[in-house]
């Protein structure tokens, strides 16, 4: 059974910077993409970045392009997500999650749908 824990979320004022973290076990696949998704109140669950198993050639939404950095361990089970100059916008739970990439390890899917492995998530909220 996958497991996917998150941390790092947490409370900071606008300009400041977070660094989310997730940790996968119990995963079989042979290789599998990663990426981390945002839900604010009312809001659909939305894509912010995502990683092919490869780590190449990681996939931003515009609204987070320059201010995110997404990197996946060697292991590959683990994710990092460095968020810089945050905004209040930027306010939701974080969720980490997987899908297998049945060899296609250049791909990441963006969109939620594509996922089948969920954390629980962890709150990010940004004070302007």
């Amino acid at each position: 059974q996958v497991r996917i824990v998150e941390s790092g979320g947490g409370s900071v004022q606008a300009g400041g910077s977070l660094r989310l973290s997730c940790t996968a076990s119990g995963v079989t696949f042979s290789d599998y993409y990663m990426g981390w998704f945002r839900q604010a109140p009312g809001n659909k669950r939305e894509v912010v970045s995502c990683i092919g198993y490869r780590a190449w050639n990681p996939y931003y939404a515009d609204s987070v392009k320059d201010r995110f950095t997404i990197s996946r361990g060697s292991a590959k089970n683990t994710l990092d997500l460095q968020m810089d100059n945050l905004k209040a916008q930027d306010t939701a739970v974080y969720y980490c999650a997987l899908a297998d990439s049945h060899g296609a390890d250049l791909y990441c899917g963006q969109l939620a749908t594509e996922y089948t492995e969920w954390g629980q998530g962890t709150l990010v909220t940004i004070s302007s």
